[in-house]
């Protein structure tokens, strides 16, 4: 059956990208690939997402310690109160600072001898710590991460400079502020208010938040570096295995385009079982494919040149003679010649174009099922009504009842069949018998056209059904066929996905049997 014909415009709709039909594959596999590490690397963000949760803990941690400060403090004596300063900011690791409630310094645990707090001068830092620095700014950037205040040391006199210190006196609560220190890393400061006393402050440096996120960081960067390699190695692994073959298959579908080259050697690639594979050695039979068909025109092409040149001579040769003889006779013999190669000339130039269509027709053909046996049938009457030669007699026999059909055309297959026995008719001798059997087999339907001619040679089996190839019978006059019909009885048997060919009869009787198999409609 042929093949439906797909719309153009849906298929380009289909295989379509809008955004990328101008760009090579190559950059397409590493865009996606790096589209998959752009996801990856957005675990980035994911870290300043922790990182604030973890600044979040230790601001609530800092408000609870400097609440409880506050009433330690509150219940400590003025002679024991320096020193139990001293001891809290010893166990929490913080500086405290107390401030009356003019806002003046009572005092300070920095100033009673414990340094347990001290901002980095990041101009002293090692080239290391500067690069840290330098990644956690571009990081913050893109994250888009609030950036903290610098933290500034306030004069011990106007302790209500301090927001927290201020808003502590004002709400009775325990507020808390981020800061950042200039080596950026998170500065925690917490105020409580004290009864009768003034407030506490404690301030801390929380250096081990921005440790344990760079670590994360250096962890998350060392696993995309490496992810990244390996993308990027697959990727070009890929456009290696994809790319490159299809720019080979490109550049020989190109030479075969321009045919400067008369064998272009298309790569089979016959290793590889994938679709890369499947297109080469499509793209090959194709290329070799055109080649033959190439071959063919050009053969046909000359072949025609060579049978019309005979009739044509002929024409000429007349026609001259025409203009020289005077006897009655010897024109009208001229005459006779004129006509004969002009009805040779027309019968040839019909089959000609018949052949030369042939091809295209069927390919562009809708296929229907077709009853062979009524076809048969019919031909056969038709062919009886018109009076057969030599008393020459026809037999239809049928193995089988029903089920006869196949998909195709009915008149091309009704051409077939004529000129196979009209084939038989010629070579049949003198109250000869043809014979016409049907007969499925398989899946295929077989009919066999039997007469009791000369028969063909074996040797002489194939060339038959080349073009213009004519063996004729010896009465016959010559010119009366143009050798096309077996050729275009083989066109139209391959164009319905069937075969013909010339075996020996089994009863071992002198002639000729032609075989057509083709394939059955309700068994495909």
């Amino acid at each position: 059956m042929a093949p439906a014909t797909a719309s153009r415009r849906n298929e380009e709709r289909d295989l379509a990208l809008k955004w990328s039909n101008r760009v090579s594959l190559t950059p397409r596999i590493l865009a996606v690939n790096i589209f998959a590490l752009a996801l990856l690397a957005g675990g980035f963000s994911y870290l300043d997402s922790f990182r604030s949760r973890i600044v979040d803990s230790r601001v609530a941690q800092a408000s609870r310690e400097v609440r409880l400060i506050a009433q330690a403090l509150a219940s400590a004596t003025p002679e024991r109160r320096d020193l139990l300063v001293l001891s809290l900011a010893r166990d929490t690791g913080s500086r405290i600072r107390l401030f009356d409630e003019e806002g003046r310094l009572i005092s300070d645990s920095r100033a009673l001898g414990l340094r347990n707090v001290v901002l980095r001068d990041p101009d002293k830092d090692p080239w290391n710590q500067s690069v840290a620095r330098f990644l956690d700014a571009m990081i913050d950037t893109v994250a888009g991460a609030e950036r903290a205040p610098l933290y500034r040391e306030r004069d011990p006199e106007h302790g209500l400079e301090w927001p927290d210190v201020r808003t502590a006196r004002v709400t009775h609560g325990t507020p808390a502020t981020v800061w950042r220190a200039p080596d950026r890393t998170p500065v925690i400061t917490a105020a409580a208010p004290i009864t009768q006393l003034g407030a506490v402050m404690t301030t801390v440096n929380a250096r081990d938040i921005t440790t344990t996120v760079r670590a994360e960081r250096y962890r998350l960067g060392v696993v995309l570096a490496i992810v990244s390699i390996v993308s990027i190695l697959l990727s070009l692994f890929l456009a290696r295995t994809i790319v490159k073959p299809l720019r080979h298959l490109a550049r020989a579908a190109i030479r075969v385009r321009l045919g400067r080259a008369r064998e272009v050697t298309v790569p089979r690639l016959p290793t590889r079982r994938d679709e890369i594979g499947l297109l080469a050695r499509a793209i090959s039979d194709m290329s070799g494919a055109l080649r033959a068909r190439i071959d063919a025109t050009e053969a046909f092409a000359a072949d025609v040149t060579h049978e019309l040149k005979n009739p044509l001579a002929s024409l000429r040769s007349a026609v001259e003679g025409l203009g020289n003889v005077k006897d009655p006779a010897l024109q009208e013999r001229l005459i006779a010649i004129v006509r004969d190669d002009v009805h040779r000339l027309d019968r040839l130039i019909t089959d000609i174009s018949e052949a030369s269509r042939l091809d295209a027709q069927l390919s562009r053909a809708t296929f229907e099922p077709v009853d062979i046996d009524a076809l048969l049938a019919a031909l056969i009457a038709q062919r009886q009504s018109r009076s057969v030669p030599n008393d020459v007699r026809i037999r239809f026999d049928r193995v089988g009842a029903g089920g006869f059909e196949v998909l195709g055309e009915g008149a091309r297959l009704e051409r077939v069949f004529e000129n196979l026995v009209e084939n038989a008719i010629s070579f049949s001798p003198e109250g000869g018998l043809i014979t016409l059997s049907l007969r499925a087999e398989g899946d295929m339907l077989v009919v066999r056209v039997e007469d009791e001619g000369p028969g063909v040679p074996e040797e002489a089996r194939e060339a038959i059904f080349r073009r213009f190839h004519s063996v004729r019978p010896q009465s016959e006059a010559f010119g009366q066929h143009s050798g096309l019909g077996l050729a275009i009885a083989r066109t139209i048997v391959e164009g319905h996905q069937g075969s013909i060919a010339v075996e020996s009869r089994e009863d071992r009787l002198s002639g000729a049997r032609f075989v057509v198999r083709l394939p059955l409609a309700n068994r495909r």
